[in-house]
Order: structure tokens, then C-alpha cells, then sequence
């Protein structure tokens, strides 16, 4: 997670422009070895045993490793030795802008220093990215509240990029969120969340867009935004916030309850409750998320 928002540092401090990040994402993601890769390619588990524990994660909100070691695929030792033969992505995502000529290694070290001040990251965070670690890089980066976030937001938010790089892909970078009085729809799902903390949640982005997420997403190549991408959108939507009322659930012991995905026709949204869009780039184009909240504990 710390090299999307190590992106949106770059961003914010104009060291490169945003065609320039993604370049350096989408190279940094195809060099990447996701955990199961790695597991496979040093026969500890099999290719089955690996597309069993992803379908396991559309269900829970856990790692990759967590759930291998559950499954007994993996022993603990395992993980520990795959996982330090992973480059931190935050360090990789530097060195593809070095290698690219973007900035030099002097500046890298400059970036690096100030960043990890600014966030408080530590050389043992880049090993074991810990839920408190991701939730104080959120807080920081959605300063726009102006307030401090409930632990309920901060729960949502720290789900939904870890589902973006769980079920979509790690080469994006979040733009900086900002209050959202209304907003000019492309195609746009919603859903509410109903109970203590309650919110309507939007997925909106261009057709064009739409497709590449749902290939993405579904593992397919989709060439026509047909009722197949269509739905490929709802059912994300559905996903993420059926495992964040898990996630409630089992943090708070509090149930919430979900109303149907539903496709929003209206050209322009507009919205009275508190409400923040936040802007998620990826090569393919830009994903916009709202989170329009009526209550908040």
C-alpha cells in the first residue's frame, strides 16, 4: 500500500506528473511477484491451491499468507521466507523512476526521508504493513475531513484499496479526496449501507473504463460495455461493502445491513449529507468513488 500513496506524495509535490506515475506503476505492477507466484514457483503450493485461497478472499478480508497458513498450505516460516524475497513495492516504485530517469538517487533518498517523516513509516513497516500502520496513512491522506475519521471510515477506506489491489490491480494512485456537493455522472452504481453508520456508497467512471475494470476484475477480456461489464460493477460494489459489514461485524460486533446494488440515471447528482469524492487513477482511466455519509459514529 505505501507505494500508491508514496504516488500521491509525488503528485501533491510535483516530482513528476500523473502520465508520468502511471507509466512508472503499471512498469513497477508487471515486475511484481504477488505472494501465490512466488509460493507456486518454489513448489510449495499448487496452482489450484493458490486460485482456492483468492476465491477465499472475495469472502473474508484477510491476506493472502493468513489464509494459506489457515488452509495449512503454508507454514508460517513459508511466508516469512516468500515474503522477504519481495522487494517492498514502495522501494520498487522508486527505483522505476530512477531506471526511468526521472530523478536521480539523490533525490529518491530526499523523497524517502521526508515521506517516511510525514507518515511516521519505519524500516520494519515495509516487512509487515499492519492494519494501524495502513489506517495512519489514510488518516493523513484524508485530511480534507477537516475532522478526525471514525474508526467505521477508517475501516471502509483501508478495505477499499486493499480490494483494489486484491481484485483490480496495484498500479494506481489515489488523488486527493475533496468535498462533493454534486457531481456529473459517466455510468454510476451505488449502494447503501443502512444501521449505525450509515452511507450510500458510488462507483462511477467512462464505458471505456468500465470495461477494462470488469476484465480486470473477472479475468476476462471484455471489448463491449455490455450487461457483462455492467454487472461486473454492481457486483464489486457488493463485494466490497459485503465484506466491510463483515468486517463491522467482527470488529465492533455490529450488523449493518445493505440495500441492492442499483445504476444511477440521473446526469447530475446532488447531495445535502456530508459527502467526498475520491479519485483513483489507473492506466486504463480514472475511478470515481463517493462516499456521501448520514451517519457516523
Amino acid at each position: 500500500m505505501y507505494a500508491q500513496f508514496f504516488g500521491n506524495y509525488l503528485l501533491a509535490n510535483h516530482v513528476v506528473t500523473g502520465d508520468q506515475l502511471i507509466h512508472a506503476l503499471e512498469k513497477k505492477s508487471s515486475e511484481h511477484l504477488k505472494l501465490g507466484t512466488l509460493a507456486m514457483h518454489a513448489g510449495y503450493m499448487t496452482a489450484n491451491e493458490v486460485d482456492q485461497i483468492v476465491i477465499m478472499q472475495t469472502h473474508q478480508d484477510s491476506r493472502f499468507g493468513e489464509l494459506a497458513i489457515h488452509e495449512g498450505y503454508l507454514t508460517e516460516a513459508q511466508v516469512a521466507e516468500l515474503l522477504q524475497s519481495q522487494s517492498p513495492d514502495f522501494l520498487q516504485l522508486g527505483q522505476t523512476l530512477v531506471d526511468e530517469g526521472l530523478i536521480d538517487n539523490q533525490k529518491l533518498q530526499s523523497l524517502i526521508i521526508d515521506y517516511e517523516s510525514q507518515n511516521e513509516i519505519y524500516e520494519d513497516d515495509y516487512s509487515n504493513e499492519t492494519k494501524e500502520s495502513i489506517d495512519h496513512l489514510v488518516e493523513n491522506f484524508f485530511v480534507i475531513a477537516e475532522r478526525s475519521l471514525s474508526s467505521f471510515e477508517i475501516s471502509f477506506l483501508r478495505l477499499l484499496f486493499t480490494n483494489l489491489v486484491r481484485f483490480i490491480g496495484d498500479d494506481f494512485t489515489p488523488v486527493n479526496p475533496y468535498v462533493c456537493k454534486e457531481y456529473p455522472t459517466n455510468y454510476c452504481v451505488s449502494q447503501k449501507i443502512n444501521g449505525r453508520f450509515s452511507l450510500k456508497t458510488y462507483i462511477d467512471m467512462p464505458e471505456t473504463a468500465c470495461i477494462s475494470f470488469a476484465s480486470r476484475y473477472v479475468g476476462e477480456t471484455f471489448t463491449a460495455f455490455d450487461e457483462y461489464v455492467q454487472s461486473s460493477l454492481e457486483d464489486f460494489l457488493n463485494l466490497h461493502n459485503g465484506l466491510f459489514n463483515v468486517n463491522i461485524s467482527n470488529e465492533f460486533s455490529i450488523e449493518l445491513a445493505l440495500d441492492p446494488p442499483m445504476v444511477e440515471t440521473d446526469e447530475l447528482l446532488t447531495f445535502k449529507s456530508e459527502t467526498y469524492l475520491l479519485p483513483i487513477v489507473y492506466p486504463f482511466g480514472t475511478i470515481h468513488f463517493i462516499f456521501e455519509i448520514y451517519k457516523s459514529e
